[in-house]
């Protein structure tokens, strides 16, 4: 193990872990599993990222960012002995109203954004499923998603600036013109520099919202309901999809009254200023769902709507119960193919003869099948066969191999069948540039 003292002469000792007990928990993230981290710092401010930067490139080690390791690809998993950069401490958050912006550290946790400018009329619309834990910071980095990003984008639609450090310990200060370098850090897991401050766009709150839930008999039948209604005009605030694992999952564990029968469900919310157009376009989604053989209810008050949305939010600790581990898949595919896409991932699960369960955000072709296995009885040899086959599918179906959770660890062999070769040799040269020595997040995203 590399020396420390020199770190913790630049840094007071609270803000650097070394018990082997206390590192060793820095080893995970939500779904992997890495090497222990030589040392784990907790930075409080720009100026101690730095300082944990200069110190390991002169000690030749890696440095791994972490948020709050709610992410799905293993982005945030030292994969040799590293420095792990825990940004829990960086939780500045400051408002401006009227110019409808957040100045935010990167361990601020995302549903605080919303929180803090919902007085002032106003919110942070980018909302992963995991917005009550997950962090700003996370979110940069694999540039998340969430159910509202159909109608209102994703996190790095948001960018206004981003400051970063660099891999020589340089801080940097970048808008969003010119060669919008802030959005090829937004989505690079790390592996370009450290974000240390966004500003984020907030946006004035909707005055409505209407909510509805759609079951149907076949798995397809909602990603046809889903083309129907945009194709009719509908512009969703969410547009969210459960099949048939997931929704009994969740009616296992809360007890909501979901209609365990159907194969596919989809919840759907309409927002805007006008009360009438919003319940127009709800009744667009509405006769879509019905025309591609879907029954439909309204949610009849807030408190339902709620209740609702609490389905979706609950899928992830829903299926964690049904096997002790699962690989999460992230694919993105064009709305046209959506209902061939869930119909081959179906068929796909029935042929491995492996629990395979689909949700996402299925108006922005967002899914995320995810393969539910034991690791006692289910060979870990197939259940990686069957997440190849599946990323295989979005390929083949002109998708790719990430919406939202990022490629980091989990998919990172895939890409040089989603990425030709010239372009594989670009990223590696944008990679080089910024980060000659390969100390940030290696092991990540590229294939060697």
């Amino acid at each position: 193990m590399k020396p420390l003292a020199p770190l913790l002469e630049r840094l007071s000792r609270r803000k650097v872990l070394t018990d082997l007990p206390q590192r060793q928990l820095y080893r995970y993230d939500a779904i992997a599993v890495g090497e222990t981290p030589a040392a784990v710092v907790l930075p409080e401010t720009t100026q101690d990222v730095v300082e944990v930067v200069r110190f390991a490139k002169a000690a030749g080690l890696p440095v791994v960012a972490r948020g709050a390791a709610s992410g799905l690809s293993g982005g945030a998993v030292p994969v040799r002995e590293s420095l792990v950069v825990a940004f829990t401490k960086m939780t500045r958050l400051e408002l401006d109203p009227v110019r409808r912006i957040a100045i935010a550290q990167p361990g601020v946790v995302t549903a605080q954004i919303s929180e803090r400018a919902r007085p002032h009329g106003l919110y942070y619309p980018p909302d992963p499923a995991s917005f009550r834990t997950s962090t700003l910071g996370g979110n940069l980095a694999e540039n998340a998603g969430g159910p509202m990003c159909f109608k209102r984008g994703v996190t790095g639609d948001y960018v206004r600036e981003l400051e970063f450090v660099d891999a020589e310990g340089e801080v940097h200060r970048l808008g969003r013109e010119a060669y919008d370098l802030p959005g090829l850090l937004i989505g690079s897991e790390g592996t370009l520099g450290l974000i240390t401050e966004a500003t984020v766009g907030l946006e004035p709150l909707p005055k409505h919202t209407r909510t509805l839930m759609a079951h149907f008999a076949e798995v397809g039948q909602a990603a046809e309901a889903v083309s129907k209604a945009i194709a009719a005009g509908a512009v969703p605030a969410k547009l969210e999809f459960l099949d048939q694992g997931c929704i009994r999952a969740v009616e296992d564990y809360l007890h909501l009254g979901l209609p365990v029968d159907a194969a596919a469900l989809l919840l759907v919310d309409t927002d805007g200023d006008d009360p009438e157009v919003v319940a127009e376009e709800l009744e667009w989604v509405a006769q879509a769902c019905r025309a591609a053989g879907g029954a439909v209810r309204l949610a009849q008050s807030p408190a339902e709507a709620a209740q609702l949305w609490q389905a979706r939010r609950s899928v992830s600790p829903a299926i964690g119960r049904i096997r002790s581990k699962r690989m999460n898949e992230d694919i993105a595919v064009p709305r046209s193919s959506l209902p061939a896409v869930v119909r081959e991932i179906e068929a796909l699960g029935r042929r491995y003869g492996l629990p395979l369960v689909q949700f996402g955000h299925i108006g922005d072709g967002n899914l995320h099948p995810n393969i539910l296995y034991d690791p006692k009885t289910d060979p870990e040899e197939r259940v990686w066969e069957l997440a190849h086959e599946v990323a295989r599918v979005a390929l083949r179906h002109g998708g790719v191999l990430s919406g939202e959770h990022g490629i980091g660890l989990m998919k990172r062999e895939f890409m040089s069948e989603a990425v030709d070769a010239q372009t594989l040799a670009i990223l590696w040269d944008v990679k080089r540039r910024l980060d000659p020595e390969g100390r940030l997040n290696p092991g990540k995203v590229l294939p060697e």
